[in-house]
């Protein structure tokens, strides 16, 4: 065989190579679909549970306003029933990234109980002796949003707190704490 012959063939087989591994690869990135809430312009991120994705589906109209409070850029990064099954509130959170990482988190606390709760929602940073946001008081939908922009370093790891009363002064009956942006 020639030369030109065996180029010819081996750059045919890595053609024929190429077109039948691109699916694959392809088929191994989510899309921008499927990264989306659907029945919303709402995107999640990349790292959303299977539960969260299925709580936001359940919350269409819920996880749309809570995107739309938080502002252009931010993805749905948890939806998580507390205390737990019972439902009392749903907390969500939301990021938003640049170039650098995390540029952005924010929160918002859903009052799912009939009437006013007492309800605070506390954003902190992750720097020692930054200032937290905080939303407390009575509410009949939800407390929030409270938000946080900045740097990498300081959005990165930051914690989010919410919490409910029974009453006024009565005892927490959700008293959770929870990273708002992926912390490894």
């Amino acid at each position: 065989m020639s030369r030109a012959l065996i180029r010819g063939l081996a750059a045919g087989a890595a053609l024929l190579v190429s077109a039948f591994m691109t699916p694959a690869a392809t088929a191994a990135t989510p899309t921008v679909d499927a990264l989306r809430v659907p029945g919303t312009s709402v995107q999640l991120t990349a790292t959303a549970s299977e539960q969260t994705k299925a709580l936001a589906a359940e919350s269409a109209a819920v996880v749309q306003a809570a995107a739309t409070e938080c502002g252009s850029g931010y993805r749905l990064h948890v939806a998580e029933r507390l205390p737990d099954a019972r439902r009392y509130g749903t907390l969500f959170t939301y990021t938003k990234t640049n170039s650098q990482g995390f540029s952005g988190a924010c929160a918002i606390f859903d009052n799912n109980m009939p009437g006013g709760m007492k309800m605070k929602l506390k954003l902190c940073p992750n720097r020692t002796g930054a200032a937290c946001k905080v939303d407390e008081g009575l509410f009949t939908q939800y407390a929030g949003p409270v938000k946080i922009e900045g740097s990498h370093s300081t959005v990165f790891c930051s914690k989010v707190t919410a919490i409910m009363w029974e009453s006024l002064s009565g005892p927490a009956i959700i008293d959770a704490v929870r990273r708002a942006t992926p912390c490894d």
